[in-house]
């Protein structure tokens, strides 16, 4: 078995295989989900209740933001996605990995949800291959202002005391952190991508050649050297123009030497 070291944690990279009955997978990542985008999030309801995926993995920043587990009780916009994801854990596995808006996302979410929660990032073996799975923002490593604010709040003595505070103290921190980090972005002079001879590292390192992750809302797909690609998935947000909510999809036909990778629309 490979494993991986990750610059995110310190620690092996998750290994994952797939069951046999798995034909269809789904990757999403970067919703954003929120109260004041209600058109996003009857968007991706829909797919959740039409996809015929036999797994869903989303890779992360789901959610806007999202400050404790605490925050889904009661008739609260959190309740209703976490509604949502239970209906579709009915039918199909749902797998997790937290971004840089959705973090604090604890084990009761997993649990409520029927979801599972995992590393980042995870090694997913599918169709005879490994895929390399990530949010994405841990490889981004020219941005260091943005890798030392990821590595206190990752911490867990951060996490303790943020926690400790009451809900609304912590929806109100959540705001003003969400503000500093938009003014921060609008005014860099430049954005800052994966860096791809760390993604290269990862993938060599994980004995996969294809890393999917998310992030950087920067849907391509990058080669890296001969063997080795990155794809990157979409965020979602049915308000732009054009729409966006895509979902990157994997398909183990029958007889089929490799499986295909399709971008579809999923509204």
């Amino acid at each position: 078995m490979h494993a991986q070291p990750s610059p995110a944690s310190g620690e092996p990279a998750q290994e994952l295989a797939a069951p046999a009955d798995w034909h269809t997978i789904d990757f999403i990542s970067d919703l954003h989900l929120h109260d004041s985008a209600p058109e996003t999030f009857l968007a991706w309801q829909r797919y959740m209740q039409q996809t015929p995926a036999q797994a869903l993995f989303i890779l992360g920043d789901l959610f806007e933001v999202w400050v404790g587990d605490d925050s889904f009780e009661g008739d609260s916009f959190e309740a209703l996605c976490v509604q949502t994801l239970r209906k579709a854990a009915q039918r199909m596995d749902l797998f997790f990995i937290c971004g840089n808006r959705d973090f604090l996302v604890g084990p009761d979410f997993g649990i409520t949800c029927g979801l599972r929660r995992l590393g980042d990032p995870t090694v997913l073996d599918f169709a005879g291959q490994r895929w390399l799975l990530s949010h994405g923002d841990a490889l981004c490593l020219a941005d260091t202002e943005y890798q030392g604010f990821r590595a206190l709040v990752r911490s867990p003595a951060w996490q303790q005391d943020f926690l400790g505070r009451p809900l609304a103290t912590r929806r109100q921190m959540a705001r003003e952190l969400r503000e500093r980090s938009d003014a921060r972005r609008h005014s860099q002079l430049q954005s800052f991508d994966v860096d791809p001879i760390a993604a290269a590292a990862w993938l060599q390192a994980a004995g996969a050649n294809c890393l999917i992750h998310g992030h950087t809302h920067r849907p391509a797909e990058h080669r890296l050297g001969e063997s080795l690609r990155r794809v990157v998935l979409s965020d979602w947000d049915m308000r732009a123009a054009p729409a966006r909510a895509e979902v990157l999809r994997i398909e183990r036909a029958t007889g089929a030497a490799v499986p295909t990778v399709r971008r579809l629309a999923a509204a």
